[in-house]
């Protein structure tokens, strides 16, 4: 029997018929629609490889289309075929034919289906700036007017705050680390990072129209001067979505075309995945345990912005966090909220610094310090000093691999010989995208028979490809993990710091050692089935062995 909340697209007069003839077997929505269509003689579609013309949407208002859940599809005999959840639905298509000379065909199509169409092909909002444009709520300025008392009045209009929130609501739905507003000659375009790449969110196409209105209310909920358009500005906003806080940091730079603004979001409340959620090798893991045990020295996780390196961090702290232990951390910005530890929050316009807070940090009789990020070498050289007075440090910082870590800090102005005798481990990491556990396949292509063999350590292994499926959004991956290159410091690669030596000459030593490099932990998780080659040739890739691939 067909349960009630299956079926939220189907009419009951509809499921009645269904049941009195014994049709009821059917178990999904979509069994019960396709059934349907071939009783009344109508058309279904999945709407899997759905691209109406815009030209066609464009001819209907969006808010009727979204109030009455219809996707026009296609133009053809004289007919519009529009994609409807309800068999019975001929109020909301009568509210149609005044926009068309053409019949319309109903063609029936799963309810979670047309809702995720109509909001990517008619954006998001789109009923909202639909409806200001009919009403001419207000009249958008030009970007460089000079009195802000009617892009103020604008940015306070209901329907462009109800706008801005649907773009951050949506961006916080999709797991989005950061939005990106960006002014072009005659397009505002919008895109969310998920997952480590951009991919623009779809929008209404007259939002061009209301740009400074939209940055102007960003620029309010910032707490930043709307006024001012000739420089850039920094700020953020903290929102609470279904009791979980969201920090958002807003960068206001001027373009062109306007002013472009992008949003970094931080889940204060996210749950740290622990150590061993991280999906270090077990050598790697060992070895970063015992550095966690250490009563002093300087351990360092490198990588580019967004790689998860205070994740990793975290993730760290939290290992040792006891009663025994106190815990100091000076970041920029503080993304995790962890009991127990001591946070400190940079603030430069005020004159807390990196620096001038590890200094003070150090009079608070610490056993560990997080310093967020070495940025410079008064910072260095103060992180050196805490290690060699019997403190344990952890930080950040910005190279392609963990060899360069050092020759990195003797570069920023901190002497070999206190690098040698400080730094006990570096770790450098990418993240790659988790192929969907549930539409990824066997990859049989000649590409990867061609990686097979320039690649021991693939050979004879299952390696995995995309599809795309309702659960990942047809992307054909969900989250992320790390791949890790672990070197810790031995008597052999302290020498060639010593003499000299480049960061080449670090490498190879390291990797005799047993390190491990990026690209080879990454064909770890491929053989795991976690992801693809192309993902990590796409963060860890040697040109001179994969040229080509």
């Amino acid at each position: 029997m067909v349960e009630s909340r299956q079926l939220s697209a189907v009419d009951a007069e509809a499921l009645e018929r269904l049941c009195a003839q014994g049709k009821a077997r059917a178990e999904t929505e979509e069994e019960v629609l396709q059934w349907l269509a071939g009783e009344y003689g109508l058309g279904y579609t999945p709407l899997e490889h759905c691209e109406p013309e815009r030209a066609l949407l464009a001819r209907f208002p969006a808010r009727i289309l979204l109030k009455e859940e219809l996707l026009p599809l296609k133009e053809e005999d004289g007919f519009v075929d529009v994609a409807v959840g309800r068999l019975f639905g001929e109020p909301g298509l009568d509210s149609l034919k005044p926009f068309t000379e053409l019949r319309l065909r109903p063609v029936l199509a799963p309810s979670e289906a047309l809702q995720r169409e109509i909001k990517k092909h008619l954006g998001v909002g789109a009923d909202t700036l639909n409806l200001l444009e009919e009403e001419d709520a207000f009249q958008v300025v030009a970007d460089d007017y000079e009195d802000s008392g009617d892009l103020d009045k604008a940015a306070a209009d209901a329907s462009i705050i109800r706008f801005v929130n649907q773009i951050l609501g949506d961006a916080i739905s999709l797991r989005t680390s950061d939005i990106h507003v960006e002014p072009f000659e005659h397009e505002l375009r919008i895109r969310y990072r998920i997952d480590g790449l951009l991919q623009e969110a779809p929008v209404p196409a007259q939002i061009k129209r209301f740009q400074p209105a939209i940055v102007s209310r960003i620029k309010i909920l910032s707490n930043l001067n709307i006024a001012e358009k000739r420089v850039p500005q920094d700020g953020r906003i903290k929102i609470r979505v279904k009791n979980s806080e969201v920090d958002i940091r807003v960068s206001v730079i001027p373009m062109l075309h306007g002013e472009a603004v992008v949003m970094r979001l931080l889940r204060q409340d996210a749950g740290l995945i622990g150590l061993e959620g991280l999906g270090m090798a077990d050598r790697d893991r060992r070895l970063f345990e015992r550095v966690l045990g250490m009563p002093h020295g300087i351990a360092l996780v490198t990588g580019p912005t967004g790689s998860g390196k205070t994740t990793t961090l975290y993730s760290a702290l939290t290992q040792i966090n006891d009663a025994t232990r106190k815990i100091i951390t000076i970041e920029d910005p503080v993304e995790y909220q962890l009991k127990g530890i001591n946070q400190i929050q940079i603030a430069e316009k005020a004159g807390l610094t990196f620096a001038r807070g590890l200094r003070a940090i150090l009079r608070h009789d610490p056993d560990v310090v997080l310093v967020g990020e070495i940025r410079d070498q008064e910072t260095a050289q103060i992180a050196v000093q805490a290690s060699l007075t019997g403190h344990m440090v952890f930080s950040t910082l910005h190279t392609n691999d963990a060899p360069g870590a050092l020759t990195r800090l003797v570069d920023m102005g901190v002497e070999p010989y206190l690098v040698a005798s400080s730094l006990e481990a570096v770790a450098a990491q990418r993240l790659v995208r988790v192929l969907c556990g549930e539409c990824k396949k066997e990859d049989r292509s000649a590409r990867v028979a061609a990686l097979r063999e320039r690649t021991p350590a693939l050979k004879g292994a299952k390696i995995y490809c995309t599809t795309g499926c309702k659960a990942c959004r047809m992307t054909g991956f969900n989250g992320r993990r790390a791949l890790f290159e672990l070197m810790t410091m031995s008597t052999g690669i302290r020498q060639i710091l010593l003499r000299g030596g480049s960061s080449v000459e670090i490498k190879e030593a390291a990797r005799k050692d047993g390190m491990r490099t990026l690209i080879e932990d990454g064909w770890r998780v491929v053989i795991e089935g976690a992801t693809t080659p192309a993902e990590v040739l796409r963060v860890s890739k040697d040109e001179n062995e994969y040229a080509g691939l």
